[in-house]
């Protein structure tokens, strides 16, 4: 489509100009004028400003002038409706891209919301896409949306607003990401978040230290310093390298591949006998391992063991490889 309008776009401008080289060379030679005067005559001729020739014309020359005066109106009328019917299509596109965005949007549920997408936002944004979780992104740079556009569910706004926050559907979301460079301004996404959504599991960034507590008690889950852990991360890996590049391997791997998944026992639940993890057996039915159980309260336990009882509302860390895990997903219809 954009590439029809330019196409008509160039000849209306050729046209144009075609115009007034012919109106330039036919004054200058029939007439005699002088490079100015013969600008002169056709500007005044193919606007049909009324204005008085600079001398009198002779029959061919009056003969020039009615052909000139013809075709720059069918000409100058094609440009401007060339012109007109390329802005009315864009604002239309503009406007049903918009609505397409606004049905995606409102279908979605358990979401996740981003805001902000520089640096932070992007990675979290690809590990959501690795993942395959919905989101929505908020972000009030109109050239990064217009960058990222045709892949992404873009809401151009400020997030501290709870009007943009509401369209990106804060009551249906279960997780909310605010990513922005300003520890201030998180603190008020944050504010409004939880005031919008008691229920919304909350990680925000910070960059000093002392917002760490105030996001807190802001009503964010958790807050996740990026330059504390880009330092950690660099110091790691100087003291246990290959730990370190190991572990960064667990998290993805390739494009939509994970080598780790975390899932609810109530997944299992109606499809295989699940008292302990020895009765899940993961191990023999796809492969992947258990390294790790959550329980109901929070707590974490590394390595259980298979004799390890089994309680509602609890989640076991499963790892495997990509094609292990995607064994897993689909065995029991996780995700």
């Amino acid at each position: 489509m954009t590439q029809f309008f330019q196409s008509r776009m160039n000849i209306a401008l050729t046209l144009m100009s075609s115009v007034l080289v012919i109106g330039v060379l036919g004054y200058r030679f029939l007439s005699d004028l002088t490079w100015v005067d013969a600008l002169y005559m056709t500007i005044i001729t193919v606007t049909t400003v009324g204005f008085s020739e600079v001398g009198p014309m002779d029959t061919q020359e009056k003969l020039f002038t009615v052909v000139l005066i013809i075709l720059s109106i069918f000409i100058f009328a094609f440009a401007i409706s060339v012109i007109t019917e390329y802005i009315l299509s864009r604002n239309s596109l503009q406007e049903l891209k918009k609505r397409k965005v606004k049905n995606k949007i409102d279908s979605l549920s358990d979401h996740v919301i981003v805001c902000g997408f520089g640096r932070n936002g992007m990675q979290a944004v690809e590990r959501l896409t690795a993942y395959n979780k919905p989101f929505v992104v908020i972000e009030r740079d109109r050239e990064v949306i217009e960058k990222y556009d045709e892949d992404l569910l873009f809401i151009e706004g400020d997030a501290n607003e709870d009007e943009i926050l509401q369209i990106a559907g804060i009551d249906r979301a279960r997780y909310l990401i605010t990513a922005l460079p300003d520890d201030a301004a998180n603190l008020f996404v944050v504010l409004s978040a939880r005031q919008l959504n008691k229920d919304l599991f909350i990680v925000t960034r910070a960059s000093l230290v002392t917002s760490q507590k105030k996001l807190l008690l802001a009503g964010a889950d958790k807050v996740i310093m990026p330059d504390k852990i880009g330092g950690d991360h660099m110091a790691s890996l100087i003291v246990m390298p290959d730990l370190i590049t190991f572990m960064d391997k667990l998290g993805v791997e390739g494009e939509h591949t994970t080598n780790l998944e975390e899932v609810a026992i109530e997944d299992f639940k109606g499809q295989v006998e699940c008292n302990s993890l020895r009765d899940l057996d993961l191990r023999k039915r796809t492969g992947c391992t258990i390294i790790g159980y959550i329980e109901p309260n929070g707590n974490y336990i590394i390595n259980p063991e298979a004799d390890l009882q089994l309680q509602p509302k609890s989640k076991v860390i499963v790892l495997g490889r990509p094609e292990q895990i995607r064994k897993l997903n689909e065995m029991f219809q996780i995700g």
